[in-house]
C-alpha cells in the first residue's frame, strides 16, 4: 500500500506539471500579447509627441525685431493755438528674417503710411493709454499693408519713445 500512495503520490506530481506547463504556456502568450499593446501604445504617443515637440521648437525660437528710424511729426490742432509735435521711435516684432527683408524693401511705402498716420492725429487723441494702443494697432495696419502680397509676419507694434510736445 505504500507503494501504492507512493506511485499514486508521484502519479499525482507527474500529473501536476503538464497542467503547469499548459498554464505556463497561457500565461507567456497573455504576456506576449500585453508587451505588444504596451509597445504599440508607447509607439503610438512618442510618434504624436514628436509634433508637440516641433510646436513647442517653433514658439522658442527667439523674436525678431525691426527698428524704424524715429518719426517726428506736427499733429493736428486740437483747439489750442499752439502748434503740437510728436516725436514717436517704433520697433516692429516680426514672424521671421524673412518679413525683416520684407520690410526693409517697403520702407518708404511703410515710413509714408506710417507719417500720414501719425499727423493726421491730434495729441488728445494719442495721449491716453487707449489712444495709444489704437494707434499701434493702426500702425501695425500701415506695416503689415504692402507685406500682403509677401504673406502677413507683422505681430505686433511696439513705441520706444514717445513725446508729444
Amino acid at each position: 500500500m505504500a507503494q501504492d500512495k507512493a506511485k499514486k503520490d508521484g502519479a499525482a506530481e507527474v500529473e501536476t506539471p503538464p497542467k503547469k506547463k499548459g498554464s505556463l504556456v497561457k500565461i507567456l502568450v497573455i504576456l506576449l500579447v500585453l508587451g505588444g499593446l504596451g509597445g504599440g501604445a508607447a509607439w503610438y504617443f512618442t510618434q504624436s509627441g514628436e509634433t508637440h515637440d516641433e510646436v513647442k521648437e517653433v514658439k522658442a525660437k527667439p523674436p525678431v525685431f525691426v527698428t524704424l528710424e524715429t518719426f517726428t511729426v506736427n499733429l493736428q490742432p486740437d483747439g489750442g493755438s499752439n502748434e503740437r509735435y510728436l516725436q514717436i521711435g517704433i520697433d516692429v516684432k516680426v514672424a521671421d528674417q524673412a518679413v525683416v527683408d520684407q520690410i526693409k524693401l517697403y520702407m518708404p511705402e511703410i515710413r509714408h503710411g506710417i507719417l500720414q498716420l501719425l499727423s493726421s492725429r491730434n495729441a488728445g487723441q494719442i495721449s491716453g493709454l487707449e489712444g495709444k494702443q489704437k494707434l499701434s494697432e493702426e500702425v501695425k495696419g500701415q506695416v503689415a499693408k504692402p507685406l500682403a502680397a509677401a504673406g502677413k509676419g507683422v505681430i505686433a507694434v511696439y513705441f520706444t519713445s514717445f513725446v508729444i510736445q
